[in-house]
């Protein structure tokens, strides 16, 4: 499952009762997704930086597929860093509030 298929299952994900456990209710939480998102971003980069060692070094790798790892790990990375702004963002706003 890549990263994007995964942010739009946050929205697809069956709303947590009160009281209900993480297992008992079968959903991943947050904190996995996150972390599972940011290993394949991760793979993803060493992919494509394997793919980029093989064409300099006269490898079997064409240039079309070289390119088009690089955009798919440029993709994901730029998409990444955009949801950690957002997370930082609102963890500012939720510090901001006053009780």
């Amino acid at each position: 499952m890549n990263s994007i298929s995964q942010i739009g299952a946050l929205t697809t994900l069956p709303p947590v009762m009160p009281g209900k456990t993480e297992a008992a209710s079968g959903a991943a939480s947050f904190k996995d997704l996150l972390l599972n998102s940011i290993e394949e971003v991760n793979s993803m980069q060493q992919s494509a930086d394997r793919a980029v060692e093989q064409l300099a070094t006269g490898g079997d790798a064409s240039p079309a597929e070289v390119l088009t790892a690089v955009q798919k790990a440029d993709i994901a990375f730029r998409l990444m860093m955009q949801i950690r702004n957002k997370i930082v963002q609102a963890y500012q706003e939720i510090q901001n509030i006053r009780v």
